[in-house]
């Protein structure tokens, strides 16, 4: 099988933001995406009547709508994006009194109740997955970064691979699940890996490879489409990128600005790195598992395994190196700004940090919770 590769420009980006619709009052999932996404239509009637928004789109479950920026050049455009396709939807769910939120998943409606959009290859997915498939009230953010050529997509994968704790301790919002607290910083990164060909990616030396890992996928009937293959990080032939898909879902665009700042910086930097004729240290695939288990179970308090020599640090401080490593690249793709905001997360903590504060401030209401990431959406998490 050959799989094309599309031409895009290099570090260019989009984002995707996965958003629940809740009762303003309540905090209780509502599933009114159709009447949302019908609403947000109405007001554009350029679109034919079979035509999608090109920026709000519907998902797997009716109580969520999808957020999806155009090419971008730097991380600013996408965040002005994304606050367009907000107030849009906004226009539509303030009267309806809906709020929007967003989490890894959840706190406490049953997911069990939750229904899923009438479209066939979703109801296929529930179908083959049954129990699993039925869990799967989680949100997350995705970031796509174009890539120039086809030979850097799977080096630059591996070199994401390197910094998956990272992203997954910075975004970790889901530790409760239906009423309870898991005692993990990410349920939502162990749920999700149930689903076939979910999870981490696997690592492939050559682009040959990958393409007869794909045939064998479609000739034993484990896919259908190429979109199916759901790992955390992969490469999107159609698109020409390499895709973020690791985050929980992030209540705030500052938060969003920052995570894609970082994962823009990241693949530039390896970029450069095989423009020069480097290339990019991979790890074992056991100390790649064992750091997304840790960063799902422990977040920011993760003790991560940096290389195949066996080195750990406690993931901020890596983050911290990280950071100022990255200083130039940022600067040069005029995201500086928002790639400090990753500091701002660290210093005030991730969402899953910040659930548990506030249920303990109310007594274990999860009520609370929710309500509190509707607040931080429409006014920050500094607010």
């Amino acid at each position: 099988m050959q799989i094309d590769f599309a031409t895009s420009r290099q570090s260019t980006l989009g984002v995707e933001w996965e958003l629940a619709l809740v009762n303003a009052r309540t905090g209780e999932l509502v599933s009114v995406a159709n009447e949302v996404l019908s609403g947000v239509k109405a007001k554009h009637p350029e679109l034919n009547e079979d035509d999608e928004h090109p920026h709000i789109k519907r998902e797997l479950l009716l109580n969520t709508v999808e957020l999806v920026t155009g090419i971008c050049e730097t991380v600013k455009e996408a965040k002005e994006d994304l606050r367009r396709s907000v107030e849009a939807v906004r226009d539509v769910t303030d009267p309806m009194g809906v709020e929007l939120f967003c989490a890894g998943s959840h706190p406490f409606s049953p997911p069990q109740l939750q229904p899923v959009t009438d479209k066939q290859r979703y109801a296929k997915l529930i179908d083959r997955t049954q129990w699993w498939g039925r869990q799967m009230v989680i949100y997350g953010v995705h970031v796509h970064i174009g890539l120039d050529r086809r030979d850097k997509a799977l080096p630059v994968l591996d070199g994401l691979v390197n910094y998956f704790p990272h992203f997954q301790a910075l975004s970790a919002s889901s530790p409760f699940w239906g009423g309870e607290d898991t005692g993990y910083a990410s349920q939502r990164a162990l749920m999700f890996q149930q689903l076939p060909t979910a999870g981490l990616p696997f690592q492939f030396g050559t682009w040959a490879e990958y393409e007869s890992y794909v045939q064998d996928m479609f000739t034993t009937g484990v896919i259908d489409t190429l979109s199916e293959i759901r790992w955390d990080i992969r490469p999107v032939p159609a698109l020409g990128t390499i895709e973020m898909r690791i985050c929980d879902g992030l209540a705030t665009l500052e938060e969003v600005g920052a995570i894609a700042a970082l994962t823009q910086c990241l693949v530039d930097e390896f970029s450069s790195t095989l423009d020069a004729g480097g290339s990019i240290p991979t790890m074992p695939p056991w100390h790649v598992q064992e750091n997304k288990w840790r960063a799902a179970r422990y977040g920011m308090d993760a003790i991560i395994i940096l290389d195949a020599a066996n080195n750990e640090m406690l993931v901020t401080d890596h983050l911290l190196e990280t950071l100022n490593r990255l200083e130039p690249v940022a600067a040069k793709l005029g995201c500086s700004d928002e790639l400090a905001d990753v500091e701002k997360i660290i210093a005030r903590g991730a969402g899953y940090q910040r659930q548990r504060r506030v249920a303990a401030e109310h007594g274990g209401d999860l009520q609370a919770v929710v309500l509190d990431l509707v607040r931080q959406m429409r006014q920050g998490p500094d607010a």
